[in-house]
C-alpha cells in the first residue's frame, strides 16, 4: 500500500458535482493498493495514522495525534500512485485489480472507523475532483 497523507485545515471530494465527502482539520489521504497488499497492511498503517504526531502542540512542536485535535479523515482511493513512468506513458500494472483494491479501500476506511476517526470517503473509481487546504504544507508518504 502506498499513502500520500496530508494534513489539512480542510479537504472535500465531488463526484459528477456533487460533494460526496467533506471534512475539516484532520488528514486528507490518498490510498494507492497494490498487488500484493493484505488487510494485515491495512491494519497496520491505520493504526500508524491515528498514532502519527504530526499536529502542533501549545509550544508549535508537532507533538499531537489527529485524537488529540479531534480531527477527521478524508480517505480518496489513488490506483495512480502505482505509475511506473519508466516510459513516457505510465503504466500502472503493479495497482491492485479494482475488485481485491476495492475491498481492502473499504476495509481501511472501516479499521480506521473502529480506531473511533470520524472517516469520509472519494467513491472508488470515479472521476472525483478533489479540493484540499493543506496546512503547513505537511505532507508525508507511508508504505
Amino acid at each position: 500500500m502506498k499513502i500520500v497523507l496530508q494534513r489539512v485545515l480542510s479537504a472535500s471530494v465531488e463526484v459528477e458535482n456533487k460533494i460526496i465527502g467533506e471534512i475539516g482539520q484532520g488528514y486528507l489521504i490518498l490510498l494507492g493498493v497494490g498487488q500484493e497488499d493484505t488487510e494485515t497492511d491495512c491494519d497496520r498503517l491505520a493504526e500508524k495514522i491515528v498514532k502519527l504526531r504530526i499536529f502542533s502542540d501549545e509550544n508549535d512542536k508537532t507533538n499531537l495525534s489527529i485524537n488529540d485535535v479531534k480531527g477527521e479523515i478524508l480517505v480518496i482511493s489513488q490506483f495512480t500512485l502505482y505509475a511506473d513512468c519508466k516510459k513516457n506513458r505510465p503504466s500502472f500494472s503493479n495497482a491492485g485489480k479494482p475488485d481485491m483494491a476495492e475491498k481492502l479501500y473499504n476495509y481501511f476506511i472501516d479499521k480506521l472507523r473502529e480506531k473511533g476517526q470520524h472517516v469520509e470517503a472519494g467513491s472508488f473509481g470515479a472521476s472525483m475532483k478533489v479540493e484540499l487546504t493543506n496546512n503547513g504544507p505537511f505532507t508525508i508518504i507511508l508504505e
